[in-house]
């Protein structure tokens, strides 16, 4: 994959370079697509994309669509085609594979996120790429598997890299410790993303579980429970919490204890960052 920028081209790093080994039938998939590119390729002027004419954004756009409320392993050319109502070979003018489409969609994900320009304040920029990257992987849950386990693949991502990088420009702090406190902020925001997920998730299960409850049921469950967390007497700390009526995941409470958690990683790193103004001996890793 490539891009022309300003009169370079750049070559990025596929996603799917990244991944451990291909299965078979993603080998299958892989070949697959590299004949339908060539056949298209091969055939020129006589094959042309259907009257209504398909866009790359237009293909990439329902491909995120299709993952978004999928999963990823549900994006093919014949789902796409199908959802636009296209025939699948139309499609391999705009892509040339599905790892291709794949990239795109990642590149279409690092824009939305957009790191704003390093402003000289590094917890003001960290606090905006974590909250710009939380909120991109939430709408798109299947992003997590491929955020930050790779290089660049793509003019977005390097910018977002690039600007993320510059947070610390400055501040005295080198190259490595740059990338560590930088991976820091992200291992956070992977982790916390991973479990509002599943948060999302265990609300829909205790929901299906519930409909079939009658709600005095489901009150003896929960009453139940607690008597048997007393009883023990072996759970002091959990029978506080319960006392108090906390509930650790609380969906009006997400943002508040992102934020929270966001604000306990920047102080850790503020405790590590120097002193010394820009040019002095500064923090090294």
């Amino acid at each position: 994959m490539s891009e022309d920028l300003g009169g370079h081209t750049e070559p990025w790093f596929p996603a799917s370079a990244y991944r451990a080994g291909l299965t078979p039938r993603e080998l299958r998939e892989r070949e697959r697509d590299r004949r339908m590119h060539e056949h298209v390729r091969r055939r020129g002027e006589r094959m042309r994309p259907r009257d209504r004419g398909l866009s790359r954004e237009e293909i990439v756009t329902t491909a995120m669509a299709i993952a978004d409320a999928e999963g990823v392993e549900a994006v093919t050319m014949r789902r796409i085609a199908r959802e636009l109502r296209a025939g699948a070979m139309s499609l391999y003018w705009h892509v040339a594979s599905k790892e291709e489409l794949q990239d795109l969609m990642l590149e279409a994900i690092e824009a939305e996120i957009d790191i704003p320009e390093p402003s000289g304040d590094w917890r003001a920029d960290l606090r905006a790429f974590a909250r710009n990257a939380r909120a991109g992987m939430l709408r798109h849950p299947w992003f997590m598997g491929f955020r930050g386990s790779r290089p660049p693949s793509g003019p977005n991502d390097a910018r977002n890299a690039d600007r993320l990088f510059g947070a610390f420009d400055g501040f005295g702090v080198d190259v490595r410790a740059t990338v560590w406190l930088t991976q820091a902020v992200m291992t956070y925001v992977m982790g916390a993303v991973e479990r509002e997920i599943a948060e999302i998730q265990s609300e829909r299960d205790m929901a299906a579980f519930a409909a079939s409850l009658t709600e005095e049921e489901m009150e003896a469950l929960k009453k139940d429970f607690a008597e048997r967390i007393h009883a023990s007497g072996r759970y002091p700390r959990l029978e506080r919490f319960m006392d108090a009526d906390v509930d650790p995941d609380d969906p009006a409470t997400r943002t508040e204890r992102f934020e929270f958690g966001l604000e306990v990683v920047l102080d850790g790193i503020a405790s590590r960052l120097p002193a010394a103004g820009p040019g002095e001996r500064g923090l090294t890793s």
